[in-house]
């Protein structure tokens, strides 16, 4: 049997009452990672307003992860990780966008209405943040599209010291489970689509780059971004 000491009890207390208050400020818990030691720090983030509420249905896609309906627990990074991307410069595949700028990826905003996400073309896509600097990346979190539930197609994300991503590259993430997009088979699933975006643990992989890449969605086959945030530290 196992007995809680006073002092156990009341440390356990604390934690539940710090978790209660960072959700209602606002600030968004997200998946626990190993090492939650004396150097790490729960990684908060601010998400934008939900534009639906459920789960459609109608969604059918053979790769497609467990859908739970419960929010994203805590997700611990160094101490000293900061948000890297905010203004940075943007490059994208598509030098013409549909609908949109490119610089909308990086430019802090991140709502589901019209004009807060940038539209390309059909086909496998990407977009390039320059972080000016290399570092070591430790969160990379992205929204495409949240004001309607939809899974986006082939979804790989890469860093890299290399700006033309040939040499010295790092996937961290990557959906494409046929090879279709042609970087490769990947073992994580798709998802759908909400104003948490998707969190992707980078492992603090090195890179002055991240690149992300996308095919279509299950909507329509064009390409969209309405915000990307990548968070890291200086390299050592």
């Amino acid at each position: 049997m196992t007995v809680k000491t006073p002092r156990l009890a009341a440390g356990a207390a604390v934690l539940r009452a710090s978790a209660a208050v960072l959700m209602a400020a606002g600030a968004v818990l997200v998946a626990a990672g190993p090492g939650q030691d004396q150097d790490k720090e729960i990684l908060k983030l601010q998400l934008p307003k939900p534009m639906f509420v459920g789960t459609p249905r109608n969604i059918k896609t053979p790769n497609l992860e467990t859908v739970t309906g419960r929010a994203r627990g805590p997700f611990y990074v160094p101490k000293g990780t900061s948000l890297l991307s905010l203004n940075r410069l943007v490059a994208a595949s598509d030098k013409e966008p549909v609908i949109g700028e490119v610089g909308f990826v990086a430019d802090g905003k991140k709502s589901g209405e019209d004009g807060y996400y940038v539209e390309f073309g059909p086909g496998t896509q990407w977009v390039q943040i320059d972080l000016g600097t290399s570092c070591n990346v430790q969160a990379i979190l992205v929204w495409h599209y949240h004001s309607q539930a939809r899974v986006y197609r082939d979804v790989v994300v890469q860093v890299s010291d290399d700006k033309d991503f040939i040499k010295g590259v790092v996937t961290v993430f990557n959906n494409d489970h046929d090879n279709s997009s042609g970087l490769g088979a990947g073992k994580d699933k798709e998802y759908i689509e909400t104003n948490e975006g998707r969190l992707i643990d980078p492992k603090g992989a090195p890179g002055r780059y991240v690149r992300l890449y996308s095919a279509g969605n299950t909507s329509n086959d064009m390409n969209h971004y309405v915000e990307v945030e990548v968070y890291g530290t200086p390299s050592k």
